[in-house]
């Protein structure tokens, strides 16, 4: 089969592919990348010319938005919109100190592990993670949560900056900081 760009051809979608991958490979491999303003451009003139049905043109456009989609889950985590997730601290009594978090702040629980004797408090989301243990009265961990958050990037992240992560006991990734502190990294 004939699969050179012309109007009626049958392999449209092998040429659209096609066109896609030139430009997303040609960007990697010079360490950039892809521009997809020009992608569109390049796929739009295609469509203007003739060489591109109105399927292909479309069909593209979705693979390139899917390809986006799939290149933003790959990249380097974003620490520019990250906020304090949790704060993590050891009680020695946990009604005592759950009692205090609702009195004080109007918290409320908002999950809890009873096993691991810890109880999560806050309003919608956890802010305030109690954990029935010693010494009482040290923070365990504050979590900084960041979005788009994957166990990968944030590894690749840290290690890229001279950390060790941590699997931590719960959910997230943990590094310490240079004073021996826990921060958890995870989802917002």
């Amino acid at each position: 089969m004939d699969c050179r760009v012309k109007p009626g051809n049958d392999c449209g979608w092998v040429n659209v592919y096609e066109a896609w991958y030139n430009l997303a490979a040609k960007s990697i491999f010079q360490g950039k990348e892809a521009d997809m303003e020009s992608i569109i451009s390049n796929l739009l003139t295609r469509f203007e010319k003739g060489s591109l049905s109105r399927r292909e043109l479309v069909q593209g456009l979705a693979m390139l938005a899917a390809s986006g989609t799939a290149a933003a889950a790959q990249e380097d985590i974003d620490f520019k919109a990250a906020d304090i997730d949790h704060v993590s601290i050891h009680v020695a009594d946990l009604q005592r100190s759950v009692d205090f978090y609702q009195k004080m702040f109007g918290f409320s629980v908002v999950s809890q592990d009873q096993p691991q004797g810890i109880i999560r408090l806050g309003n919608t989301k956890v802010l305030v993670s109690l954990n029935h243990g010693s010494p009482a009265g040290i923070v365990d961990h504050f979590a900084i949560g960041i979005p788009r958050f994957s166990r990968e990037s944030a590894t690749r992240h840290l290690t890229q900056r001279g950390a060790t992560p941590l699997q931590g006991d719960y959910a997230g990734l943990h590094v310490k900081d240079p004073d021996g502190i826990s921060v958890q990294i995870s989802q917002r």
